[in-house]
């Protein structure tokens, strides 16, 4: 025996086609970035957000700076993570970017002798950044890009870069004597140097005060020799017992200012142009 068909009646059918047409959900939707930034940070999202947003037109950004690093007696082990923190929300704030958690460990050779100082093999550094990279590439995107707050580091990266290249992945990072070559130039006295010196020292004091000690600046800038830095003299390596090579007595804030905010300038430069890269 055969039951009768029941028909729904005209409210019934209206509010089922209602729902059909319904919004899609918010965890379905792209999420927004947080007030004041243009970037979305990939730790603040969801699986279910990432897989929306990972898509092969996005720019990755990796923040690289160590954080267990000699800056000689008046700036702290934390310096460079400092600074690739600043630069990563100076970026977020600017650019259309997902930016990935900051890698706090790298290639640091010259600075093994001062106690606390931390260091990763070149092929481990190496690999590191490219097993970040091809793990995030597997959801989509095509473009990262590393803000460098590193010196050393540009050679492990380097060999990262070739071997991402020939994967089909564009990959880029801060050469951090370069991208502010120019202000630098300008506003540098220091006879020469590169680590914990004028420029680095006037770059945190303008970033955070907070961390920098002036009372304990020095000029130590030896003739670079070969190796890194050394504490012993009358080796191959660049003289210093400080951990310093320059002089950090001549920093100001006006000079990091100056340095900074060019920085700031040519990292966005190069993240567009890396966007728009083929």
């Amino acid at each position: 025996m055969s039951r009768p068909v029941r028909i729904q009646s005209p409210l019934v059918l209206l509010a089922v086609c209602a729902g059909l047409a319904a919004p899609v959900p918010m965890a379905a939707q792209r999420p927004a970035p947080a007030a004041g930034q243009r970037g979305l940070v990939l730790g603040d999202l969801t699986w279910v957000e990432a897989e929306r947003v990972l898509t092969a037109d996005a720019v990755i950004v990796i923040p690289l700076g160590a954080e267990a690093k000699e800056h000689g007696p008046h700036l702290r082990l934390d310096n460079d993570r400092r600074l690739a923190e600043y630069f990563r929300g100076r970026v977020l704030a600017s650019a259309d970017v997902i930016v990935a958690p900051t890698v706090n460990y790298h290639y640091y050779p010259s600075f093994v002798e001062y106690p606390g100082s931390t260091h990763l093999r070149r092929e481990v550094a190496r690999d590191l950044i490219v097993d970040i990279v091809r793990t995030l590439a597997a959801y989509g995107p095509r473009r990262f890009y590393v803000l460098n707050t590193g010196v050393s580091t540009l050679v492990p990266l380097a060999d990262a870069a070739a071997i991402l290249r020939a994967e089909g992945i564009r990959f880029s990072y801060t050469d951090i004597l370069n991208v502010g070559k120019e202000a630098e130039d300008r506003v540098r006295q220091q006879v020469r140097g590169t680590h914990a010196d004028e420029i680095e020292t006037s770059m945190m004091l303008y970033m955070d005060s907070t961390r920098v000690d002036m009372s304990r600046a020095v000029r130590d800038d030896s003739p670079r020799g070969e190796g890194g830095l050394g504490r012993t003299p009358g080796t191959t390596k660049t003289y210093s017992p400080s951990g310093v090579w320059g002089d950090a007595t001549l920093a100001t804030r006006e000079k990091g200012r100056v340095v900074v905010e060019a920085m700031v300038a040519g990292m966005l430069r190069e993240i567009e142009a890396l966007r728009r890269a083929p």
